[in-house]
């Protein structure tokens, strides 16, 4: 192997690498989260979490999660905000993209309502970062046929 080579980041890598910085689009008050999905080492589409384009920003309006004490993985309606997974799909509808068979970068876990969009999607894995406390997602994850894995830093798992 070249030194070249040494120094170019494995797949894994250089896919969540994109979904950090995409995470950085975030409007949201409390969790930044980026999403891309990929297919033949191809990236299909992305999305990070905020509020439908043309609507106020949380940012400028405020969070009503947090006004209402709402902790996270609880009551995803009460937001005006879209999760980062959502806004992947959207965009790959929009733009007339077939995601079926793809995997999904996501820099945290997907909440129970992402999943289930995931999952009637046809993605056929999901690697993310962070954990998030939705315990509905962990019921599902058990019963999907997803292949969720969880990222490491230097691709030590991957």
């Amino acid at each position: 192997m070249s030194s070249a080579d040494e120094k170019r980041p494995k797949w894994e890598e250089y896919f969540m690498d994109i979904a950090r910085l995409v995470s950085r689009r975030s409007t949201c008050m409390r969790r930044r989260v980026g999403a891309v999905l990929v297919k033949d080492k191809r990236i299909l589409a992305s999305g990070y979490n905020g509020a439908p384009t043309g609507l106020t920003h949380c940012e400028s309006v405020g969070c009503l999660r947090e006004e209402k004490g709402i902790p996270s993985g609880q009551r995803h309606e009460l937001c005006r905000g879209l999760h980062a997974e959502q806004n992947a799909i959207i965009q790959a509808a929009y733009h007339g993209i077939s995601i079926a068979g793809s995997t999904l970068f996501c820099t945290t876990l997907p909440c129970s309502i992402c999943f289930k969009m995931l999952v009637n999607a046809g993605i056929h894995e999901v690697v993310y970062e962070e954990g998030y406390p939705d315990e509905l997602t962990e019921s599902f994850m058990k019963e999907a046929e997803i292949i969720m894995t969880k990222f490491h830093e230097k691709g030590d798992q991957l």
